[in-house]
């Protein structure tokens, strides 16, 4: 073999090296950003966890209130009438849900937690609702908690899967009138589900709290603050990676499309001091919005604490949008 030709060899076997660790290191990000149980290896949940917490607003209201709050949703916990529900989805996956029964009501709130979060972290909304003459409903998004999946929906398999709910919900009650509240991710699997022509009138309103603009836009800034890598060209590779193994388009998971579409009457609420997701996502949301709306923008509090930060505010905002709603 010529000098050229061995030449000619190396340099191939040397890009097709970079190509084939370049794939394997797409697909290790994807693991690490979208399957807890990965993450849990890497130990990426509990960095990915305690910088989530640094970044919070750690003012001692928001502390004594936090507090105060899982305490009272602990008590109430102990003693309310609930059962747990399972439904399978398309693909085979189990997804399981807690019901707070309520009796002789038509009102239900479908309760939606955050990014690799669990339905427990509900529970403080779910207790005010439930005391506010609520029948509630709070599962476990796929992949989270007790329910199973392979990949972390980003609200777009999610938005599918809570259809399951409300389903669930108009086989136990036809007239049901139906609140989608939703924290972060789950804030922006309601947004969403409220752009779905197929959505039932059931559902009266959307209650969005500190969601983002679209899953894409999100992926690439985490790549760059969680795993210290350029985004481009890596979030696209993650999303080609993705739509291979995980069956989804991160393309696709946009909660701004979907409000541009949405008919149900939406509140909006975020923080102004929210590290993770900046207001600023919630406002374009607003703006682009088709449907009623309002928009609550919280000062002083960070990523999911405007109901810690502002209690009344919060609350008193979500009453106040629900009157003749539901």
């Amino acid at each position: 073999m010529g000098r050229k030709k061995k030449r000619a060899v190396i340099i191939i076997g040397i890009i097709t090296m970079l190509i084939v660790l370049y794939i394997i290191l797409v697909n290790v990000l994807v693991s690490a950003a979208l399957v807890p149980s990965f993450m849990r290896k890497l130990e990426a949940f509990e960095r990915i966890t305690e910088d989530s917490y640094a970044a919070q607003v750690q003012s001692e209201d928001i502390k004594t209130t936090r507090r105060e709050s899982l305490d009272a949703a602990s008590e109430w916990f102990q003693n309310v009438e609930r059962q747990k529900l399972s439904v399978e989805t398309e693909d085979g996956y189990t997804l399981i849900a807690e019901e707070f029964l309520q009796e002789e009501s038509g009102s239900w709130v479908l309760l939606l937690h955050g990014y690799t979060g669990w339905k427990e972290e509900m529970y403080p909304f779910a207790y005010w609702y439930h005391t506010n003459g609520y029948h509630v409903l709070v599962p476990d998004l796929r992949c989270q908690g007790e329910s199973e999946g392979d990949f972390i929906g980003m609200g777009w398999t999610d938005h599918f899967d809570c259809m399951l709910w409300i389903d669930y919900i108009l086989s136990v009650d036809p007239e049901a009138k139906i609140v989608l509240h939703g924290q972060s991710m789950g804030a922006a699997t309601a947004l969403m589900m409220s752009g779905e022509e197929t959505l039932p009138e059931n559902v009266t309103a959307v209650i969005s709290d500190c969601a983002y603009t679209d899953a894409y836009s999100m992926f690439g800034e985490k790549i760059t603050e969680w795993f210290y890598l350029p985004a481009f060209p890596l979030v696209d590779s993650a999303r080609l990676a993705l739509l291979a193994r995980g069956g989804y388009d991160l393309y696709d998971a946009s909660a701004l499309q979907a409000v541009s579409q949405s008919r149900t009457p939406t509140l909006f609420i975020h923080g102004d001091q929210d590290a993770m997701i900046s207001y600023q996502m919630s406002v374009d949301l607003y703006e682009t919005a088709s449907c009623e709306k309002e928009l609550l923008i919280v000062e002083g509090a960070g990523h999911g604490q405007a109901q810690d930060k502002n209690p009344e505010a919060y609350y008193g905002a979500i009453e106040e949008f629900l009157r003749g709603r539901m």
